[in-house]
């Protein structure tokens, strides 16, 4: 049973991760100041480390959000195109990737941009997260690639999803090694078409 100062506990960290993703989604992640966070929470600057360790496990907790509805996105891409074969399937979690980082731009690139203290242990929610992101990837790769083997294929999934990750983040960014932000998605499909040939 929960407690009423558990209770507390729990809706003021409900109220921060709602003003820290507010922020973020306004302004990125370099944004977020303890006392603005507090202010909008309603809460004392202290209170906020009592809610959580630091501002870090704060963005975590935002970026845990930020996972869940990107893969809510790659799974409704998944579903629409189960019938397709293994390379537009793949295609089309990209698309979905795509779509979503073109939506939610700072949101989505808080989830890269985090940077972790080196003795900083990332939480298996997190893990977790990642990794369905990653099983929605490996099915296509599995039936392209039969005769890797599961540690190759595994390596072929981190691949393919550091190459689109790469495309779009380049693309967005504008870099001189990156692509025209209109020709993103072309480019996402000729690599992917490429990377898939058999």
């Amino acid at each position: 049973m929960t407690t009423k100062a558990e209770q507390r506990r729990a809706d003021l960290r409900e109220k921060l991760v709602n003003a820290a993703e507010a922020r973020i989604r306004d302004a990125g992640v370099t944004s977020l100041r303890a006392r603005d966070l507090a202010k909008d929470a309603g809460c004392a600057v202290g209170a906020i480390y009592n809610a959580f360790d630091d501002m870090t496990a704060l963005v975590m907790a935002v970026n845990g959000r930020t996972f869940q509805r990107l893969g809510a996105e790659v799974e409704a891409a998944v579903a629409a195109s189960q019938d397709a074969v293994a390379s537009e399937r793949l295609i089309r979690m990209s698309e979905a990737y795509l779509d979503f980082a073109s939506a939610n731009n700072r949101l989505w690139r808080a989830l890269f941009d985090l940077e972790l203290p080196a003795d900083g242990e990332v939480p298996d929610w997190y893990r977790t997260a990642l990794d369905r992101l990653f099983q929605h990837i490996a099915g296509p790769v599995a039936e392209l690639f039969p005769d890797q083997p599961r540690a190759e294929q595994a390596l072929t999934v981190r691949a393919l999803f550091s190459s689109v990750h790469g495309i779009v983040l380049l693309g967005w960014e504008n870099r001189i090694s990156g692509v025209p932000p209109q020709e993103i998605r072309r480019m996402i499909a000729l690599v992917l078409s490429q990377l898939t040939v058999r």
